[in-house]
């Protein structure tokens, strides 16, 4: 079971959110940062970096915001999502985003060599998901994250095709609704998620609503089901 690791208080903070640096990315360590409300981004070469931003933005689940054509794309069903089927090359494809065709996901320092491990053990372990949309049998898209108790702190989305990551997201929003979940953290503000429906809050409010996080308790097969859920949902 997690061993609950306990951060400095996050008044410590400084202005842009940065709160501590150093330490690993041990599965317990990084649930224990989660469940306080504090996240690691670091560049290759970097000690590691931990952030808890003020404030902080979310996606409440009923707040999503879909455009008319991406509602079109959905009712077509033009890509078939899933839950946990691809999380290596989610993450893969979330390090290379916006980078050249050909770079390969060594070269990338969006997402290191040290985070990707890090997330596929808590992938392992039952903490972290992805969501993959796909054509045909390619994979065009994707997002991952962590899940504890009602939240779930979205860490990464990319498409290689048009629509592909906000139908990943559409398809993880209709999902958390469904097992009650009450926000997703999108952790720092940016045009394209509050285009989408996200906004800021306090960051004291987005500890309050951390309160009940149990580390212990990871949501049981949380991708249980997942597949034929979305696919029986029949209005947009």
């Amino acid at each position: 079971m997690p061993k609950f690791i306990e951060f400095p208080a996050l008044e410590n903070c400084n202005e842009n959110g940065l709160l501590a640096m150093g330490g690993n990315l041990s599965r317990d360590t990084l649930v224990s940062a989660y469940s306080q409300g504090i996240f690691p981004w670091f560049n290759e070469g970097q000690s590691i970096l931990w952030w808890s931003p003020d404030p902080r933005l979310v996606l409440f689940p009923d707040e999503l915001k879909i455009s008319r054509s991406l509602v079109k794309v959905i009712r077509r069903k033009e890509f078939r999502i899933t839950a946990n089927q691809a999380f290596a090359e989610v993450i893969d494809g979330c390090a290379t985003r916006g980078l050249p065709a050909d770079t390969t996901r060594a070269s990338a320092t969006w997402i290191t060599t040290e985070m990707r491990e890090a997330y596929i053990e808590l992938s392992s372990s039952g903490y972290a998901h992805s969501i993959e949309t796909w054509n045909g049998d390619q994979l065009v898209g994707g997002l991952y994250g962590i899940a504890l108790g009602k939240v779930f702190f979205g860490e990464s989305m990319f498409s290689r095709a048009s629509n592909a990551s906000k139908v990943a997201l559409w398809g993880l929003v209709q999902w958390l609704k469904h097992h009650e979940f009450e926000l997703i953290d999108c952790q720092i503000s940016n045009d394209h998620l509050l285009s989408l429906g996200a906004r800021e809050i306090p960051r004291q409010n987005f500890i309050a609503a951390l309160k009940g996080v149990d580390i212990q308790k990871s949501p049981a097969n949380f991708a249980s089901g997942f597949d034929e859920y979305i696919e029986s949902i029949d209005s947009v």
